[in-house]
């Protein structure tokens, strides 16, 4: 670990209290650590004295942010959530002035893994995409610990997202300008999910008889796992403008391609509201294409369970992707994901991945999850004490020691980028930002 004294700018963190024992940690280091508050959600989980107020527009925020580097000698710049707006100009001041630049997200490996990178992530991940690479660090490296160890209940992570939404929101007058970067309102956010709450059982109930029914069954199916409306890795890792685009792309080529018999089975995020009624919309397209009778729509039920007899899996870009793919499940993704390569995923088109789907190379896969392992993840938790200490222990001892991405998992520039921009990722039109009201 270097010895020398460094200046660490903390922007916007998870909501729960990890951001604000890492910056007692890095001080404990020897170092020093100012934070920037966009929001007042941020003032009630940062609870320190120091703290630096930001409450102007985003359009001046590059010119602020270049002033405060320069002025205070930041060396290193956290934050969590890549794509969020503050954070996109972050990491530009950050390569302008050549200093550090942290992005902290959940773990590729849940549930208790954090992922840890230069920069960003996805397209803008600075980690390998190429088989060779990643068997080279895999040979480097140790076997990982998956064993869960950290694990928080669904309400905890509810209650604090909650809890930083609704202070952003009521005390909105502290920081008048603040662009959450969400697409929806989030206090109408919190509000719509509630009534969902209370069919919450039966659903779960009626989804875990259609899995079992699924999976006695001789009908072959395929599944579709869905992500939520306004995630940034829809938003900025894939080209689609909304949802409906890509359940119409997959409804669509299933209905030509995959031939007279199966079933095309959706499963709803487990944090999804229902805002949308996700459910509605897949049966109103399916129908336009002649197909739904041949849809279910599942509300819960065991994913692993599901996967495990499935025919495939098509996603955007999910997380469930890796999960998928360490079951021998074949993968086709749509977007942008890091594990998105030859040997793991479909490298065809949609049309062909129903009836021909390339196979997942299990010797492959496994060394991707020691590869990120040793590299670009973090075990530990946003929410469990326990896991949050492990993992800011690691997080201070690679930010501090400059191993974030190591070894072997920076690659300069960023080699999804090339994909991104066949894709259309950065040339669609884009949503407009609304501020947290």
């Amino acid at each position: 670990m270097s010895d020398a004294k460094r200046t660490l700018l903390f922007l916007h963190g998870p909501s729960s209290p990890f951001w604000r024992e890492l910056g007692f940690a890095c001080e404990a280091a020897g170092h020093r650590v100012l934070k920037v508050n966009l929001s007042f959600g941020e003032t009630v989980y940062w609870r320190r004295r120091g703290a630096i107020y930001y409450r102007g527009r985003l359009s001046r925020w590059r010119d602020f942010l270049e002033k405060l580097v320069i002025r205070e000698g930041i060396t290193d710049i956290l934050y969590y959530a890549d794509r969020f707006a503050y954070h996109v100009i972050a990491a530009e001041v950050a390569r302008a002035h050549g200093i550090q630049a942290v992005a902290l997200e959940n773990g590729y490996l849940r549930p208790d893994w954090l992922t840890l990178e230069r920069a960003g992530m996805g397209a803008f991940s600075h980690f390998p995409d190429e088989p060779a690479k990643i068997r080279a660090i895999a040979a480097a490296t140790p076997e990982p610990d998956l064993t869960v160890r950290y694990q928080h209940g669904f309400w905890t992570e509810m209650v604090h997202e909650a809890t930083y939404h609704l202070f952003a929101h009521f005390w909105r007058i502290f920081h008048p300008f603040f662009r959450s970067g969400l697409v929806h309102d989030p206090l109408l956010e919190i509000l719509i999910g509630i009534p969902p709450l209370f069919r919450q059982k039966k659903e779960e109930a009626r989804a875990v008889a259609l899995v079992e029914e699924l999976v006695a069954g001789t009908m072959p199916y395929h599944v579709v796992a869905l992500q939520l409306q306004g995630d940034y890795q829809i938003r900025d890792n894939s080209p689609f403008t909304n949802f409906d685009e890509m359940l119409r792309q997959v409804i669509g080529s299933y209905a030509h391609h995959a031939g007279p018999q199966g079933r095309l089975v959706f499963k709803q995020h487990p944090h999804d509201n229902s805002r949308h009624d996700w459910g509605r919309r897949i049966a109103r397209i399916a129908a336009e294409f002649g197909i739904g009778d041949r849809i279910v729509f599942l509300k819960g039920g065991d994913l692993g369970k599901l996967l495990g007899k499935a025919r495939g899996c098509v996603m955007i870009n999910s997380t469930v992707g890796l999960f998928s793919l360490r079951l021998g499940c074949p993968t086709k993704i749509l977007g942008i994901a890091i594990y998105d390569m030859p040997g793991l995923t479909h490298q065809g088109p949609l049309d062909s991945f129903w009836i021909s789907p390339d196979p997942v190379d299990a010797e492959l896969c496994d060394a991707f999850v020691r590869a990120i392992a040793a590299s670009i993840q973090i075990k530990g938790s946003f929410y469990d004490p326990e896991g949050r200490k492990i993992a800011i222990d690691q997080i201070v001892s690679r930010v501090i020691g400059r191993r974030v991405n190591e070894p072997g998992g920076f690659i300069d520039p960023p080699p999804r980028l090339e994909k991104a921009e066949r894709l259309g990722v950065f040339s669609k039109p884009r949503a407009p930002r609304r501020p947290a009201s």
